[in-house]
């Protein structure tokens, strides 16, 4: 059995707290903690080895990793659980571990996350990610579009081939010049190109049926502004999808690549689209590449 004392010590740090609070709503890998808690493995092995001695947390094998439950005693119950209201990162938390538990049930996911494991392994002519990007284009059904963070607008004119209107924002003149001259090119009247900045974008509220963010949250000053501006200018039931780097440690990016943020976590990506009012929110990583630093990139999508 426990000791009481130990236990008290324990339960007296506020991060092994909120790991205990945690496990004792669901049993959770070192990997889901991470996600949730925003910290290093190290760190959170370090904690659950504390509890588990104390015999505050047991763990059991489940493939590849161990699975974590928390062992709270019947007599400290009520101190964990009064404890925990005291702690300003419940709320958050909870709301974290939710979205976990939402990936967990998403067996369509799962099931793409493994076809798309697979895809490439075996040659097949004419068979590509910017063909079946193409083709899936094709059958979006969105009026108006508004492309945030454009740059020469690749996507905008892919996306201008099907929708009734595409608004390219970037804040790049000659990026805006250079994307108008494309759509005069291609004779892509539908395609408009708009000066300005995804943190107050140039468009009218609720005149919008998709927001797309393609690699253009990270560059942002303050990445939760521009989400509330996306919120902004779509209509009700309007569709958001970001698709932007996973968070990286990759620290030459910022002068490289002009990168303001090292990408982020999906818990994080999910949490800012949250606050900016958006429902349904899904995130996924869906693509990583082969060579150094291996950058990863993530897939979020909500509904207005």
């Amino acid at each position: 059995m426990a000791s009481i004392l130990n236990s008290l010590k324990m339960i007296a740090d506020p991060t092994r707290l909120r790991i205990l609070l945690l496990l004792n709503q669901e049993s959770l890998s070192v990997a889901e903690l991470q996600q949730i808690l925003g910290m290093g493995q190290s760190r959170i092995s370090t904690q659950l080895s504390q509890l588990k001695k104390e015999d505050l947390v047991g763990d059991q094998r489940s493939g590849k990793n161990n699975i974590y439950s928390a062992k709270i005693p019947k007599e400290l119950g009520s101190i964990v659980r009064d404890a925990g209201f005291e702690l300003p990162e419940m709320e958050k938390d909870s709301a974290s571990l939710r979205h976990i538990l939402r990936k967990r049930k998403d067996h369509v996911r799962a099931y793409f996350d493994d076809l798309a494991g697979k895809f490439g392994r075996e040659y097949v002519p004419g068979r590509s990610w910017k063909g079946l990007a193409e083709a899936m284009l094709k059958i979006l059904n969105y009026k108006v579009v508004a492309d945030l963070g454009a740059g020469e607008g690749t996507l905008s004119q892919l996306i201008a081939q099907r929708a009734q209107k595409v608004i390219a924002v970037d804040n790049s003149e000659k990026m805006v010049e250079f994307g108008q001259a494309l759509a005069k090119e291609h004779k892509l009247s539908n395609l408009e190109y708009r000066l300005g900045d995804i943190e107050s974008p140039p468009i009218d509220s609720e005149t919008v049926d998709l927001a797309i963010f393609s690699q253009a949250l990270h560059h942002a000053v303050h990445p939760p502004r521009a989400l509330d501006e996306a919120h902004r200018i779509l209509k009700p039931g309007g569709r958001l999808i970001v698709l932007d780097l996973h968070l990286h440690s990759f620290e030459r990016a910022r002068d490289l690549y002009y990168d303001t943020w090292l990408g982020f976590s999906e818990v994080e990506l999910a949490d800012m689209i949250s606050n900016a009012g958006f429902q349904d929110i899904e995130t996924a990583i869906v693509d990583r590449e082969d060579i150094p630093p291996h950058f990863q990139t993530l897939l979020g999508s909500a509904q207005k």
